[in-house]
């Protein structure tokens, strides 16, 4: 049964119970929704300032408010107060006049009251424009919302970037209304609040406060910087789950520092784009619902760009840095920035909330629950680096900032799918030492982990002390020595994490990599006779990793017999072509191509063969064979999201955004259905339409100037 469609506005909040602004502390500048009104009415530069929230604070109220930075402010040419001046100024931009809901019922539409409001401003102009919306996500996620006209507005998804013109705007009124008011609020014109007083009817948007290790050195408070949650919906399936609706780029929170909060267009397409790609390749990652653009909004980087939102989705943006800003490893204060006591009560609160709301753990009341949060965390994020290196996916930025609780791949930045294999591949041009290097990915969020054990130890260690879980205000008039001890009690723990997510990873790494191949028996040797000596393979000829893999899907045993000799050497050839780079082994005396690829195709043969009853039900050796290339089909990407794809839409998109937008579309269908044989897969080039080659050239290695491209952190 579909669930009734209902429109942004009218999505009910998850109850009270539930909800991170009511479980966790807020800031005290802004304790409640109501006094959060009270502050953006009289004194907004408070929720604009870069300040030190208070130690026992997960977070901070905070409205969207995509605003150049520093604030353009035209001052009259007599002026008393200037600081009361600029607070009006602000005020009057804040989202607190109320905006009149009423709205055609659809169809498929709610009539119950919506809990809450639509606010807005007179002195809110900014010009919006929805450039995408992910069609996988609203039906993951919310299948219960009415986006009205969004998809048909967008256009028909085409890589040759023609507008659709034959196809007018919906004459429907209540369908243009729900997409209007679904880019109004995930462009952050329109903010959605209840500013009651009744604290089970209080509700604001709100931004993170956390710290955390960049490229290894404690950097203090750092927090949602530009990053706004606006509503928690739930679960469409999962009664006790939840989705969380979050805005990257809209505008200044409490901890933006010296940043003006916003992001670019290019940076908002790429996290856009790839977080859907990684969940089509069954990564484990947050979402993406949404694309809207500011043109009208300058934002100064290397060069002025023009702002735009990302509408980010998961059940919970908590990262490790949440606990290590509520028990840093040291303290520190600079000029921006600084770090706060430890508020070991605050952990405890933060805790809880994560154990028993976010990670669900099967902790009765009253039992200890840190060391499970612990190796919860440990055993998700192993499986999640363990995608990351089967589909060759590197991060660049594994910051503790940007490592989540619940092990999603969260905050892409200069992120890269390896194209010409090479391990020690470094994507982001900032990180001149290869800390995140591809290869040191599974290090990294063992560090990650490290940092999240050292901020738990001291609970870890009270909790094994009693063998119950810790009381409110446990560490009250607790002895130095006392907590001293706990927290060596806590840390003696890590061994045991760190050998937890070495095996998690190990096991779910190889089994991707088994799939991928084609692989159904699981054997020890596996690693050190198969994986391990192909991708030695692959770097010492300097191919693609994941065009060589769907090659590999059309290798079977027969091919090594001597009648099959000529369509073993076309397998070889496409192979081996798949790098557009010179090999420089390949010439003068050095080993052929084949002298790597025979043995190892060799004992891939014997394995095929040995698995045969795995996949036999008929007895038909052809059929089952060709079942197993089905199946690796379907486990290698066709079409994979490269650096000079990303490129080529950005700059189409920079260049006419409302064009541009049905090439987004279709990479982003391509994304989401990586292993369809888009391009024509197999036909002759001739037989294919225009769109098709343009799709076949999407899943190109493209130019060989943009093989191991590097990104800015810059966005």
């Amino acid at each position: 049964m579909q669930p009734k469609k209902v429109p942004l506005a009218s999505l009910s909040p998850v109850e009270p119970a539930r909800r991170l602004t009511r479980c966790l502390t807020p800031d005290p500048v802004t304790p409640s929704p109501s006094k959060f009104l009270k502050v953006i009415q009289e004194t907004a530069s408070l929720q604009r300032r870069a300040r030190l929230l208070d130690s026992s604070s997960h977070f901070s109220y905070v409205s969207p408010l995509p605003l150049p930075f520093p604030y353009r402010i035209d001052y009259p040419d007599e002026i008393t107060d200037k600081r009361e001046f600029i607070e009006a100024w602000l005020s009057h931009r804040e989202a607190t006049e109320p905006v009149d809901r009423a709205m055609p019922l659809g169809e498929h539409a709610s009539s119950e009251k919506p809990l809450l409001t639509k606010y807005a401003s007179e002195e809110r102009i900014q010009e919006r424009l929805l450039l995408g919306i992910a069609p996988q996500c609203v039906e993951d996620c919310f299948p219960q919302l009415d986006i009205g006209d969004a998809i048909e507005h967008i256009g028909k998804p085409s890589l040759m970037g023609q507008l659709q013109n034959e196809v007018e705007s919906s004459t429907d009124e209540h369908k243009v209304k729900a997409r209007q008011e679904l880019l109004d609020i995930l462009s952050g014109h329109t903010v959605l609040a209840s500013f009651s007083e009744a604290p089970d009817e209080g509700y604001a948007p709100w931004s993170l406060r956390y710290s955390g290790h960049q490229f290894g050195q404690w950097a203090g408070q750092l927090g949602d910087g530009r990053a706004i949650s606006i509503l928690e919906v739930p679960h469409p399936e999962s009664p006790s789950g939840l989705y969380e609706l979050q805005l990257k780029g809209a505008g200044r929170t409490p901890f933006s520092r010296s940043a003006d909060g916003l992001a670019v267009l290019r940076s908002s397409i790429r996290e856009y784009l790839c977080a859907e790609a990684m969940y089509a390749l069954g990564a484990p990652t947050t979402r993406s619902l949404a694309l809207t653009y500011l043109p009208t909004l300058p934002v100064h980087r290397e060069r002025e760009e023009r702002a735009a939102i990302v509408t980010r989705v998961a059940p919970s943006f908590l990262r490790i840095g949440s606990f290590q800003a509520l028990n840093p490893p040291e303290q520190m204060f600079f000029l921006g920035g600084g770090q706060q006591a430890p508020d070991l009560d605050a952990l405890r609160i933060l805790g809880e909330y994560v154990s028993n709301k976010v990670l669900k753990l099967d902790v009765k009341e009253g039992e200890p629950w840190a060391e499970k949060l612990v190796m919860s965390t440990a055993r998700s994020n192993a499986l999640m680096v363990a995608h990351w290196q089967a589909y060759g996916f590197m991060h660049g930025v594994i910051n503790t900032d940007n490592v989540s609780i619940m092990g999603l791949t969260i905050d892409y930045g200069p992120y890269a799918f390896m194209d010409v294999y090479d391990p020690s591949h470094i994507c982001n041009h900032s990180d001149d030492s290869g800390r995140y290097a591809f290869r040191m990915q599974p290090t990294m969020i063992i560090f990650a982990l490290r940092g999240l054990l050292s901020a738990m130890a001291p609970i870890i260690g009270a909790e094994k002390a009693s063998g119950k879980a810790v009381l409110p205000q446990w560490n009250e008039d607790l002895p130095d020595e006392d907590l001293s001890d706990w927290t060596k009690s806590g840390l003696a723990m890590q061994p045991e994490m760190e050998g937890v997510i070495m095996s998690e990873f190990q096991a779910k790494y190889h089994q991707l990599m088994r799939r991928r191949l084609g692989l159904r028996l699981q054997k020890k040797e596996d690693y050190t006779e198969i994986i391990s000596p192909l991708l030695n393979i692959l770097e010492r000829l300097q191919l693609d990793y994941s065009s060589t893999l769907r090659t590999l899907a059309r290798f079977q045993p027969a091919l090594l017999q001597e009648s099959h000799a000529t369509e073993l050497q076309g397998l070889l050839a496409d192979m081996n072509t798949t790098s557009q780079c010179a090999n420089p082994k390949s010439s003068g005396d050095a080993p052929s191509n084949s002298d790597y690829w025979m043995p190892w195709l060799r004992k891939l043969a014997a394995r095929i063969e040995e698995e045969k009853a795995e996949w036999t039900t008929t007895g038909n050796s052809e059929e089952w064979l060709e079942q197993r290339t089905k199946e690796m089909l379907l486990a290698n990407p066709r079409f994979i999201l490269r650096q000079w794809v990303l490129e080529e839409v950005i700059t189409k998109m920079e260049r006419d955004p409302v064009s541009g937008k049905v090439i987004l579309a279709k990479v982003l269908e391509m994304a989401s259905k990586p292993f369809e044989p888009w391009g024509g897969e197999g036909l002759d080039e001739k037989d294919l339409d225009e769109e098709a080659k343009e799709e076949r050239r999407f899943c190109t290695l493209g130019d060989q100037s943009m093989l191991g491209f590097q990104c800015s952190c810059s966005s």
